[in-house]
């Protein structure tokens, strides 16, 4: 391997003696620096170095034909800064090989993942699918920076018009998924992106409660919905208060009709629950149209299997019922604000929802305007203030 002051003339005109398949030059003014000559014509330039293990390591920087000598010589000296700080070239470049892209992490790290506990990870592979994957699938995990995170997160909101809460969702998600990568140590991965990015206020305290004009008005336009399980689903939520995916996932199994009760055996809290039935659930109940071989109750009759959206049909629903604005949610609340108005304990409430907390509770229930101006009479009836003399108390 002859050692030789090495200039761009000699670099271009350099040739491999004859029998040899190939010719290493060492450039005597950079250390480390080799030219590669092969028979074929080809010429290489590498960085020979031994790392902190003693290991002899032979870096490839570029063909000769696209790195001239002074950029060989200006890259070698860089790698070996580098090498003196304890940062090996050869090893970064195969962990970058080794970094996968975000669609290939979550296809075969995230999503396995979450399958095995996570209840709504349908959830999340619709906004993958959906939001996610068409944005940063072909980046690798380091490539996808802080800066793309909040473009995402105010185009989705500005631009597209999604809510605070649609927008907000896609950083949390993000966040999650890399907090993942950090935890089982994915090469290449020592910052979450997503950590610190300010989310968007949202509007929680949004409040929709049926009255029965609108309740009457909607049970009128589910009856010639096009969706013919759809008006024993929403009856359904509106009787026991249960959630929509506890619903579309009911099988007859879970039902005791003779001791009125429906065992939810895995609820949001993450345990079972008993929701009592009431004379109305009841009789939905034998007026449902049953399946044979379908274990579900409100399956879908093309598949016999649970529905997985019944979003259109209701939207069509609510909107001929003058209601765009209700949301399958809100039947839960309006079932709360129903019992407390009818004067039901917060307690009494709490349980039948399976809310693991009072407060939770009191977030769902509404009271009527009517239910408090009695409330507020009964002072007037107790103490008799207020009153004229001619005017009885109530």
């Amino acid at each position: 391997m002859p050692k030789v002051l090495l200039d761009q003339r000699f670099v271009e005109s350099a040739t491999s003696p004859e029998g040899k398949g190939k010719i290493d030059y060492f450039d005597v003014a950079c250390k480390g620096l080799q030219l590669e000559v092969r028979a074929s014509g080809g010429r290489t330039w590498y960085l020979r170095y031994v790392n902190e293990r003693g290991k002899v390591w032979q870096f490839r920087l570029a063909d000769a034909r696209d790195m001239t000598l002074a950029a060989a010589r200006k890259r070698a000296d860089t790698l070996r800064g580098k090498l003196a700080m304890g940062e090996d070239p050869a090893e970064t470049k195969i962990m970058l090989r080794q970094i996968p892209t975000f669609e290939a992490f979550v296809e075969t790290r995230y999503m396995p993942f979450v399958k095995g506990y996570k209840r709504s990870w349908k959830t999340d592979e619709c906004l993958l699918r959906n939001h996610l994957l068409p944005r940063f699938g072909r980046c690798h995990l380091d490539e996808i920076t802080r800066h793309d995170i909040i473009a995402m997160l105010h185009q989705r909101h500005q631009q597209e018009g999604a809510s605070a809460a649609s927008a907000n969702r896609l950083v949390i998600m993000m966040r999650y998924i890399f907090n993942l990568a950090i935890r089982w140590a994915m090469p290449g991965i020592k910052e979450n992106p997503a950590s610190g990015v300010r989310l968007y206020e949202e509007n929680n305290k949004r409040e929709r409660y049926l009255t029965q004009q609108e309740l009457k008005a909607l049970c009128t336009q589910l009856r010639s919905s096009d969706n013919p399980m759809l008006q024993y689903i929403i009856q359904m939520l509106i009787l026991t208060g249960a959630r929509r995916q506890e619903v579309l996932q009911a099988r007859w199994e879970q039902f005791n009709l003779h001791a009125m009760s429906w065992r939810i055996p895995l609820s949001k809290s993450g345990k079972a629950r008993h929701v009592p039935l009431s004379s109305g659930a009841l009789d939905l109940l034998q007026r449902v149209p049953r399946l044979p071989h379908s274990p579900y109750v409100f399956p879908n009759p093309q598949t016999h299997k649970p529905y997985v959206s019944i979003f259109y049909s209701w939207d069509t629903a609510r909107r001929q019922a003058g209601m765009p604005d209700l949301r399958i949610h809100d039947l839960r609340h309006s079932f709360a604000s129903f019992l407390i108005n009818a004067g039901r304990s917060i307690y009494e409430v709490q349980k039948i929802l399976g809310h693991a907390q009072i407060n939770t509770t009191q977030r769902y229930a509404h009271l009527s305007s009517a239910t408090l101006l009695d409330a507020v009479n009964e002072v007037v009836r107790i103490a008799g203030l207020g009153l004229s003399p001619d005017v009885p108390a109530q």
